[in-house]
């Protein structure tokens, strides 16, 4: 997978017996909660690594507020079960986790500037690059920009619809990745 660069900290993440996963949109109500909702039931059958997934907002905006309506609608209408209240991402959370996964550019930018470390900044991969059709995708390329998923906010419920359909596709990558 060309967007993946560092192949030599990703590959081995598949043996672990954990796997800890964080998923980072702006405000941790739209497309981060619909991203953690499917990529928890995507990887519930895992065993080797189990997957934990959690996520988190670059942005305070909307620390402590449950998801979007309509984040919760599109999830819960896909069957998916899921709790969540926002939170912002914090520096620490490198050292709590083993990916970190950025639903935009814009994001994966802001997460570089908390990155401390190359360990740090290895960790970051944009979460549709687990999409096969866009695993060939380099983020840093002229087409970096085909690895962001739309941000809903504001948007109609059938543009929270498009997101889910981009979110299973890379989290159904996700773990085709986890178990190759």
């Amino acid at each position: 997978m060309h967007a993946f660069k560092n192949l030599d900290y990703l590959s081995p993440l598949r043996k672990q017996p954990v796997l800890s996963v964080h998923i980072v949109c702006l405000g941790n109500i739209c497309r981060s909660p619909i991203a953690n909702a499917v990529l928890l039931d995507a990887a519930k059958d895992l065993t080797t690594p189990k997957v934990k997934v959690d996520s988190s907002g670059t942005g305070a905006w909307h620390v402590g507020q449950d998801a979007a309506e309509y984040s919760k609608q599109v999830w819960q209408e896909a069957g998916y079960e899921y709790e969540h209240i926002a939170k912002q991402f914090k520096s620490d959370f490198f050292q709590k986790h083993d990916l970190i996964l950025a639903m935009d550019l814009s994001n994966r930018s802001n997460l570089l500037k908390f990155a401390q470390s190359e360990s740090d900044k290895n960790k970051i991969i944009m979460f549709t690059s687990f999409d096969p059709g866009k695993s060939q995708i380099d983020p840093d390329g002229k087409d970096g920009n085909l690895l962001s998923v739309p941000d809903p906010y504001g948007g109609s419920i059938e543009q929270f619809q498009s997101v889910l359909k981009i979110i299973e596709q890379a989290a159904t990558g996700f773990v085709t990745w986890v178990r190759s």
